[in-house]
């Protein structure tokens, strides 16, 4: 049985009412003095859709057990269509607000910029200040699809390929490392979203020793690398995803006549009009209660 532990987040974030209408334990404004014994975890939220991403990672991190404080940040360099200013300024900290502390655990997200080249992007030379600053002051990065992606092409010249199709859907995952403790309590085949228009090749991984291949999907290729002298983990699905993410996101792009496929092993009958099955529930809490308890624990 896992004891409910608090997460810790800024007062008055809207999401908050959800968490504990889902019976999450959440405590407000925790001042820093207070810290000492709690895991600190910092949120680099490149995604669109900021609240959504919150809740997500915030229900994952949930359920670890641990006392957890938050930090949410964001890039100063691009400013986002999709979420109100005052939402940014009230809950979330800059990169120089918090350079000269220190976090237990860093998680940088996804981001829609994926079919760009790195440089092109407009905050990719904040993003990489921030990717450097990780190595001293993270004891453990956790990186998300694009954000993957990014974190190998920096850290290691690792870039990203274009796809043919969309890689959209729920898919299998077989586990090639089994002492990963990233990986613990999870069994071969354990499904995992996805949702992108590029891939890191398996070849160009492997030619780092320092890098491992814990994970992998024969449909979606590379899923889990780690580094573990460094403990840099890079994801390119998304474990953290809500049941009904996919869906949003098929039907966002349907409303626009973009040409999309139904996500796979998705709906009931890969019928749209079904309900959404949540068959990554249980693995996205495993995942992210094992980096908590075994790469974050004081």
């Amino acid at each position: 049985m896992v004891i409910k532990m608090p997460i810790i987040t800024k007062q008055g974030l809207p999401v908050n009412k959800i968490l504990r209408e889902e019976k999450i334990q959440i405590l407000e404004g925790l001042e820093e003095g207070n810290n000492n014994n709690l895991i600190q975890i910092a949120i680099l939220n490149l995604m669109p859709l900021k609240e959504d991403t919150e809740l997500q990672l915030l229900r994952k991190l949930a359920t670890s057990g641990k006392s957890i404080k938050v930090t949410f940040f964001n890039v100063i360099s691009y400013v986002g269509k999709n979420t109100n200013p005052e939402h940014i300024k009230r809950f979330y900290s800059t990169f120089e607000e918090i350079k000269e502390k220190t976090f237990d655990g860093l998680i940088i997200t996804g981001a829609p910029v994926e079919q760009m080249n790195f440089e092109d992007v407009i905050y990719w030379n904040e993003l990489t200040k921030i990717m450097e600053w990780s190595k001293e002051h993270a004891k453990s990065t956790l990186y998300i699809c694009w954000g993957a992606q990014a974190g190998l092409y920096y850290h290691y010249g690792i870039d990203k390929e274009l796809i043919d199709k969309k890689k959209f859907g729920i898919f299998e995952h077989h586990i090639l490392q089994k002492d990963s403790k990233l990986l613990n309590e999870l069994q071969d085949g354990f499904k995992a979203p996805h949702s992108r228009h590029t891939t890191v090749r398996k070849e160009d991984i492997e030619k780092h020793s320092e890098l491992n291949i814990i994970s992998d999907s024969d449909e979606a290729g590379v899923f889990m690398i780690e580094n573990p002298a460094k403990k840099q983990i890079f994801i390119t699905g998304h474990l953290e995803y809500a049941v009904d993410t996919l869906d949003k996101e098929y039907k966002r792009d349907l409303s626009k006549g973009l040409a999309i496929d139904i996500p796979k092993n998705y709906y009931k009958d890969d019928n749209p009009s079904e309900m959404p099955m949540f068959t990554w529930k249980e693995n996205g809490d495993k995942v992210y209660s094992n980096w908590v308890n075994f790469y974050l624990a004081k």
